[in-house]
């Protein structure tokens, strides 16, 4: 194989959807944020800024707590993508941690890294797994099960009457009372 070989045909476009379907079924923009957040807040108090010959070291006294902040907003940031199912709290902890790293790390990163842990946060908290799409039920204006399409299929019979409770706290449905959580 030579280096004027091209690759596969169609190789990086599956690879492309391949990722867009992962991209998907997880908070990767709210991962991607966080962790972009967390490498200003873990920067800038480490940095020296040089105006001319003058040197202007940020060197705090909370530079080990701004450290620590970044890397746990970039560990936050990676579980958001690898960990799907515990977004809420990777979320409220990404909230609470760019709050945390105003007073502590030089307003948060010059506001940068407080602004994108925060942007971050919020859209981790507010991501839902979308549902997939429904497969075609119908075959040529007929059901699969041989009802004709748009047809409302009427009640059994041993439903009627029934009460319509839909809480999960009926005894009837076996809940004693207790919602449940999961």
């Amino acid at each position: 194989m030579s280096a004027e070989t091209p690759a596969a045909p169609g190789q990086f476009t599956r690879r492309r959807l391949q990722f867009r379907a992962w991209r998907g079924t997880r908070p990767f923009w709210a991962g991607l944020f966080v962790m972009i957040g967390g490498v200003p807040i873990m920067y800038f108090p480490y940095a020296n800024l040089r105006i001319g010959h003058l040197t202007l070291a940020m060197s705090t006294t909370a530079g080990a707590g701004s450290l620590i902040i970044g890397v746990l907003l970039v560990v936050l940031g990676f579980t958001l993508w690898f960990q799907k199912h515990i977004q809420i709290f990777a979320g409220v902890a990404a909230i609470l941690l760019a709050l945390v790293s105003i007073p502590v790390s030089n307003f948060g990163g010059f506001v940068v890294g407080f602004l994108c842990s925060m942007v971050g946060g919020a859209l981790a908290v507010a991501w839902a797994p979308g549902t997939p799409p429904e497969p075609e039920a119908t075959k040529g204006g007929q059901e699969v099960d041989g009802a004709p399409s748009g047809v409302v299929p009427q009640a059994d019979e041993d439903m009627v009457g029934q009460p319509n409770d839909l809480s999960g706290t009926s005894p009837a449905n076996g809940a004693n009372g207790r919602h449940s959580a999961g």
